[in-house]
């Protein structure tokens, strides 16, 4: 298949798939469970997670491998099997993609602070590259690193990934807008800081995911075109800002309220659009149309 930075280079917009946390615990993950287990013990469920999001209309689908680094499996005794739980994570999401759409593989932060001691440069890139050769051997066309909020966790998996890969680079952080009306991550980067501090680390496409729903997206995507005008964005927005209620955690945005931005967000720039958090294959057939028809 054709690179999608190449595709999108020539002006076509991309629709990604939408949340996959919340769909696993819709079909029955428990808390305390490990998603990543799931790729060898359910693995007809991720499947259909990843089959709807292509029959939604979706161009491209990720893995269920974010918590997928032999680091963070480690809180599940699990780290020893990070290369088979990712490897089958990118099968599953390959047979679903089939030969005409592209699988996306995810790789989250490992819940480690490097600054802290939590953990080491080093330990970081060895993670990461297990979980990055896996994905490839698995089947995925591209990595995409994503919800990083430090700059240099987010620098050593785009390296490793780099080193070990041939696959495509797609790097994501998470974006709260502050009270001034700025966007940080929780580390303190900028959408800016981002771009100047990552252009050169081998990314092909940079984003944002989770923390905001569609309508903030837009002024991140005007930030980052603000200091790169050429580079492809990606952005997966939530469903809203999420509300707790009876216990439960709802993302309010409907597919029509999330759809009726997507015009405004690509004229800011976007070239990817799909969704995060209690976005529903709903959402990602609304986007479509939504494309389509723009």
């Amino acid at each position: 298949m054709e690179k999608i930075k190449n595709v999108i280079r020539q002006g076509k917009i991309l629709i990604s798939d939408g949340a996959w946390g919340t769909f696993l615990q819709a079909k029955g993950l428990k808390a305390g469970e490990c998603p990543e287990l799931w790729n060898v013990d359910q693995p007809e469920k991720v499947f259909e997670i990843a089959q709807s999001y292509i029959t939604a209309g979706a161009n491209m689908v990720e893995t269920n491998s974010f918590g997928g680094s032999s680091i963070k499996l480690a809180h599940y005794g699990l780290d020893e099997r990070a290369f088979e739980l990712n490897k089958a994570a990118a099968e599953i999401s390959r047979k679903a993609a089939g030969k005409e759409h592209y699988v996306l593989g995810s790789i989250g932060p490992t819940g480690k602070i490097l600054m802290m001691g939590e953990v080491t440069t080093e330990g970081l890139y060895e993670s990461f590259k297990i979980q990055a050769t896996a994905l490839e051997e698995g089947g995925a066309d591209a990595i995409i690193i994503e919800t990083m909020s430090d700059i240099e966790e987010a620098k050593q998996a785009i390296k490793a990934a780099s080193d070990h890969t041939d696959l495509e680079i797609i790097c994501t952080m998470t974006f709260e807008k502050t009270k001034t009306g700025e966007f940080r991550t929780m580390m303190g980067i900028s959408p800016a800081d981002m771009i100047k501090d990552l252009t050169q680390e081998g990314v092909d496409i940079f984003g944002a995911n989770c923390g905001n729903g569609i309508k903030d997206m837009i002024g991140i995507v005007k930030e980052i075109r603000s200091v790169d005008k050429n580079t492809g964005i990606l952005i997966h927005a939530n469903a809203g800002i999420p509300i707790y209620e009876d216990g439960k955690t709802i993302f309010p945005e409907t597919p029509e309220e999330m759809a009726s931005s997507i015009k405004e967000i690509v004229n800011a720039g976007a070239n990817i659009i799909g969704g995060c958090c209690g976005t529903t294959p709903d959402h990602i057939s609304q986007i479509k149309n939504a494309i389509k028809s723009n």
